[in-house]
């Protein structure tokens, strides 16, 4: 009777340790799908923060070309 009883708990434990290593294969392809899609986004928001350094960059030198135009107007008005 106690042969009996520890086959039935092996073969739950080794039923139970299929089930959790199938249901690790299935969410597997869903993590690295999101990761790859989350590293995606990553290199989009990169590219976009790159565009609008250069825009801010370009920004400052109209504003500096911009005070150099004010500062030769005033001294010429004097």
């Amino acid at each position: 009777m106690l042969f009996k009883k520890i086959a039935i708990a092996t073969a739950v434990a080794t039923t139970l340790a299929f089930v959790g290593c199938a249901k690790k294969t299935e969410e597997a392809p869903a993590a690295e799908a999101a990761a790859s899609q989350a590293v995606e986004a990553a290199s989009e928001a990169e590219a976009a923060a790159s565009a609008a350094t250069e825009v801010a960059a370009s920004a400052a030198d109209v504003a500096a070309s911009a005070a150099d135009v004010a500062a030769s107007a005033a001294s010429a008005a004097q």
